[in-house]
C-alpha cells in the first residue's frame, strides 16, 4: 500500500455536490500513473458507483491496484447506535451479501480489504461477524478485514482488534483530532494492525479554504458540517496554526497531511482528491515526509475534539 492512498467517497455523486464522472477518471489515472496504489471505497459511496469507477480505472490502467470497500450496517446508521444488535448490524448474510456486491461494482473476484462501515465493539466476542470473515478469507474473496471506526471514537474498536481478525483500523486522525495517539496507535503497533487515516482536512477545515464566508452547493452535505458559526470556529483556528508552521511548510494544507504521516502507526492516509491539483499538491506534501520534530510538538497545542457530525 502506498503511504498516501485516494479516499473514493467525493467521487460517489453522493452528499459531495460537484463530481464528475470524467474528471473523476482522470483523476484517478493521475493518480495511478504518480504510484498510488490504496484506493479507498464503501458500498454507500453512491450505492456502489463509487466502486464501479474504481474497477473501471484499474482495467483501463492495466495495474493491480489494492482495492478497499465497506459494509454499510444493515440499519443503514451512522455511528453504530449503542442499542443496535450485531443481528441487526451485521448478520452474516448482510455481510456476505454486501461483500458480493461490491464485487460485481469492482468486477473483480477478491477484495483486498473489506471493512464494516460502523462498529459497537459490545459485538466484538460474538460469533456472527467471526465467522463471516473467517468464509470469505476461505473463499479468497476479501483479503485483508477491518473496521472503519465510528466518527471521533478512536477506542470503539480495540476489543475486536485483541481477537486477531482485525487486520487494520481506519480512523479520523488530524491536527484537530489527535486522540488515535493516545491508545489506538500504541495498540495497533504492538499487534501488527494497520492503520489508515482519514478525514486528514477535517472534511475540508484544515485546508485553509473554509473562511467565514464560504458557501455550499444546495444538498451538499458540508453545508450542515458547517452550519452555524463553525466555519468562524474554523478559520480562527487555521490562522494560529499558519503562524506555527512559518517557515516549515507552504501552506495549513500540507501541514495537516505531513502531520498524519509523522507517526508511524499509520501506514496510509487517505485524502478525497477529485480535481488532478490537489492530488499533486498532496503528491508533493507526502513526498516531504514528516513534520520536523519542533512542528510536531507545536501541534499538539491545536488539539480540537468535537464531533461536527452532528
Amino acid at each position: 500500500m502506498s503511504r498516501l492512498g485516494y479516499g473514493a467517497w467525493g467521487i460517489g455523486k453522493h452528499m459531495w455536490m460537484g463530481a464528475d464522472d470524467k474528471q473523476s477518471l482522470k483523476t484517478l489515472h493521475l493518480a495511478i500513473d504518480k504510484g498510488i496504489t490504496l484506493f479507498d471505497s464503501a458500498y454507500v459511496y453512491g450505492r456502489g458507483h463509487s466502486e464501479q469507477l474504481l474497477g473501471r480505472a484499474e482495467r483501463e490502467s492495466r495495474q493491480t491496484l489494492f482495492l478497499t470497500s465497506k459494509i454499510p450496517s444493515k440499519k443503514f446508521e451512522w455511528p453504530a447506535k449503542k442499542e443496535s444488535t450485531l443481528k441487526e448490524s451485521f448478520p452474516t448474510d448482510h455481510i456476505i451479501e454486501m461483500t458480493e456486491k461490491s464485487l460485481r461494482n469492482f468486477r473483480r473476484d477478491y477484495i483486498d480489504l473489506q471493512q464494516f462501515h460502523v462498529w459497537n465493539d459490545e459485538w466484538a466476542h460474538q460469533d456472527e461477524w467471526k465467522e463471516a470473515i473467517l468464509k470469505l478469507k476461505e473463499q479468497g474473496k476479501v483479503r485483508f478485514f477491518g473496521i472503519s471506526i465510528n466518527d471521533h471514537q478512536p477506542t470503539n474498536g480495540i476489543e475486536a482488534g485483541k481477537t486477531g481478525l482485525i487486520d487494520s483500523f481506519q480512523v479520523i486522525f488530524n491536527l484537530f483530532d489527535q486522540s488515535p495517539a493516545d491508545e489506538l496507535f500504541p495498540f495497533c503497533l504492538e499487534n501488527n494492525i494497520s492503520i489508515i487515516a482519514r478525514v486528514p482536512f477535517d472534511e475540508g477545515a484544515l485546508t485553509g479554504a473554509i473562511r467565514p464566508g464560504t458557501e455550499f452547493p444546495e444538498g451538499d452535505w458540508r453545508h450542515n458540517y458547517f452550519k452555524d458559526d463553525r466555519k468562524e470556529q474554523v478559520w480562527e483556528r487555521v490562522q494560529k496554526i499558519e503562524q506555527d508552521i512559518d517557515g516549515c511548510c507552504e501552506n495549513v494544507a500540507e501541514a495537516a497531511l505531513r502531520y498524519c504521516l509523522s507517526f508511524e502507526a499509520v501506514t496510509s492516509v487517505i485524502p478525497g482528491m477529485r480535481r488532478e491539483k490537489n492530488l499533486l499538491a498532496n503528491l508533493s506534501a507526502a513526498e516531504k515526509g514528516a513534520l520536523p520534530g519542533d512542528i510536531l510538538e507545536k501541534m499538539k497545542n491545536h488539539r480540537w475534539v468535537r464531533n461536527f457530525y452532528h
